[in-house]
């Protein structure tokens, strides 16, 4: 695999064309090697313009871009407090002979859901980490099991190596939380949202509790939501609302919680089960931020607590559901008693092994590896 091509590259080089790109994502998942890449040079090049960079930031600040490059690249351009509005000038008056791509920490997908004034001017898209698509199809069980070991971030995925992993996990939370929480919001209690990510890992998968968060911590409930949509914004966790199907009961308010990065999870059945979540996810926005659909992913739970880990919904209505586990050879007794129930085309239960396992003759009903499942709903 060429570690400089990503799979949202040529729709960004498409849609330059037509208005600015907006390219967030997590802390690290490869936003400035894919900008570099598009751009066709690295740091050094002058159309390369990073904020933080001191030979920059006052060609930025006075206008003074490189004329003769059809394209240009601010990096981390959000931590000036006017960068909208500086970034809206550049577009009015140099596109289409000039065209930009502006990626930066999570604050960009954070401030373009209020007033935006560059709304209509841009496309924005999410950069997720390594998946099983994006690898390649032909990935057998060691890969997907690296994969599931290491996590989808590019450097310890790419070193395969447990020392490099432990490392670069703690500099980059280190950095997400003294660093972009800084930059994002003004929080005083940096230690008590360092306490909160170290208790989440424990809950994946699980119906999250404010309440008990909140007691554990010693803080207001408010002050528990309000940390965990800043980590919701600076792409550290996501959190899945239930899917409210009337004929079953379902519940109605409790999300279930994961992190982007899955190796965080110790639990062999948590990583996994997030593992899945993070793929079905990067499904869901790849559709919404190349092809417009409404996509969604929700869970399946009723009041008796009988549970289907995700649904996926295309423009409101499901399109297939899935239930995680690992090394079961038995068909989840929920998915029949969903499946009879719901108006969902097929419910799919996998794992994480290489053989597939045929629960009789439903076509609603599947159990097959995970690495076919992804082939399965890309259309591979």
């Amino acid at each position: 695999m060429d570690k400089k091509i990503r799979y949202l590259e040529r729709s960004i080089k498409e849609d330059l064309t037509e208005k600015m790109v907006f390219l967030g994502g997590p802390r690290q998942v490869g936003k400035t090697t894919l900008a570099l890449h598009v751009l066709g040079g690295d740091k050094s090049h002058e159309a390369y313009m990073n904020w933080d960079d001191v030979h920059a930031k006052p060609k930025i600040m006075r206008g003074v871009l490189p004329a003769a490059d059809k394209l240009v690249v601010f990096d981390e351009i959000h931590k000036y407090s006017r960068w909208r509005g500086l970034i809206k000038g550049f577009f009015d008056k140099r596109f289409p002979e000039q065209s930009f791509l502006v990626t930066g920490s999570a604050r960009l997908d954070y401030y373009r859901k209020g007033g935006d004034s560059l709304l209509g001017r841009y496309h924005y898209y999410r950069l997720h980490p390594f998946s099983i698509p994006e690898l390649g199809a032909d990935m057998g069980t060691k890969d997907v099991e690296q994969l599931l070991r290491f996590g989808g971030f590019p450097e310890p995925f790419l070193k395969g190596s447990e020392v490099a992993w432990r490392r670069w996990q703690r500099e980059r939370l280190e950095r997400v939380i003294n660093i972009d929480l800084r930059d994002l919001e003004h929080v005083k209690e940096i230690s008590l949202v360092e306490l909160l990510v170290e208790a989440l890992p424990a809950r994946v998968g699980s119906p999250l509790s404010v309440k008990n968060l909140r007691e554990e911590l010693g803080v207001a409930h408010d002050t528990v939501e309000r940390w965990l949509k800043i980590l919701e914004n600076m792409y550290v966790v996501f959190r899945l609302p239930p899917f409210g199907a009337s004929r079953i009961k379902a519940v109605k308010k409790e999300q279930k919680l994961y992190f982007w990065d899955w190796s965080q999870c110790i639990d062999e059945g948590a990583r996994f089960e997030n593992m899945v979540a993070c793929h079905l996810l990067k499904y869901c926005h790849y559709h919404e931020d190349t092809l417009g659909h409404k996509m969604e992913l929700r869970y399946i739970r009723d009041i008796e607590g009988r549970e289907v880990d995700f649904v996926v919904l295309k423009d409101k209505k499901p399109l297939f559901a899935v239930e995680c586990k690992t090394g079961e050879r038995n068909l989840s007794r929920h998915l029949y008693y969903f499946s009879e129930r719901m108006d969902v085309p097929v419910f799919y239960q996998t794992h994480a092994g290489g053989a597939d396992f045929v629960p009789g003759d439903s076509k609603k009903l599947r159990m097959i590896p995970f690495s076919r499942l992804c082939r399965e709903i890309h259309g591979v």
